[in-house]
């Protein structure tokens, strides 16, 4: 693996990206154009870097521990001080980013990356390791709305979706790695709930994540809305039927949560007029 290749992998680039790419598009719909597209890509890029360095670098020996050769910094393939650098860098960066859409929109995506810092730590070891998920992520959509031309107010609702999808995401991430985390030290709130508490908290807040995209916005629900919804009440009873079938072995139910995460993020970035 080259040297470049180990920092891009450091950050987490998958669900960073996702989250980018997300976003991105939600702006698109939102209305902008041009410039604006990049300057919001660039701006939620810089947050998703900045967090997935800095866990990185701070893992770093916990990660050495548990023999996590998956790890760029673990496996020797870059260094711990160059993970460092580079998240000091997109953490700096985020506001700057943030400047060309006026003060409020700065104010609101440097708010996201603070909050995502501090999951990072302290709050990943804690019982409020969900909180930088429900702020980061309910202020994703609103950055988006108030950085479009005139900054007009993010409506409640979609706010409050983001908020209830990044908790469950939350949720849904720590599943398949709650032994390897409680090994090394981490008990957030997921720790906590245990498998079979968090595969129950992450399909009650991405469902109602699911009710709110589809009844926040003003006017009747769309078809797509209607559907989305029918698909998260059956693949989440028959996630938990199947973890039940299987044993207690939580890879059903967190493919069937994930998958409702993926319906989530869709309706969010076709879910019409913010504004």
């Amino acid at each position: 693996m080259s040297r470049a290749l180990a920092v891009i992998k450091s950050s987490h680039p998958e669900p960073g990206g996702a989250v980018t790419i997300a976003m991105t598009l939600l702006a698109i719909g939102a209305g902008h154009r041009g410039w604006a597209v990049l300057g919001v890509f660039a701006a939620v890029g810089a947050t998703q870097l900045a967090v997935g360095w800095v866990n990185d670098w701070l893992d770093a020996d916990r990660d050495r521990a548990a023999g996590r050769t998956d790890k760029p910094i673990a496996s020797g393939a870059v260094s711990r001080r160059t993970v460092g650098i580079s998240g000091l860098v997109a953490a700096l960066a985020v506001p700057l980013l943030g400047l060309p859409f006026g003060l409020p929109a700065t104010v609101v995506i440097s708010l996201v990356g603070v909050f995502a810092l501090l999951y990072d730590w302290p709050l990943k070891f804690t019982v409020f390791s969900v909180v930088p998920y429900l702020v980061a992520f309910g202020l994703l959509p609103a950055f988006v709305v108030v950085a479009l031309p005139g900054q007009p107010a993010p409506p409640a609702w979609l706010v409050a979706a983001g908020a209830l999808l990044g908790a469950g995401a939350h949720f849904a991430n720590v599943l398949p790695d709650l032994a390897d985390d409680a090994a090394t030290g981490v008990r957030g709130l997921p720790h906590r709930f245990g498998a079979t508490g968090s595969s129950v908290a992450a399909a009650l807040l991405l469902l109602s994540a699911t009710l709110t995209l589809v009844f926040g916005p003003p006017g009747p629900p769309s078809w797509a809305g209607w559907a989305g919804a029918a698909a998260a009440v059956v693949v989440l009873p028959l996630g938990w039927y199947a973890t039940r079938r299987a044993r207690g072995r939580g890879v059903a139910m967190f493919r069937a949560v994930i998958l409702v995460a993926l319906i989530d993020v869709l309706l969010l970035i076709f879910s019409g007029r913010v504004v």
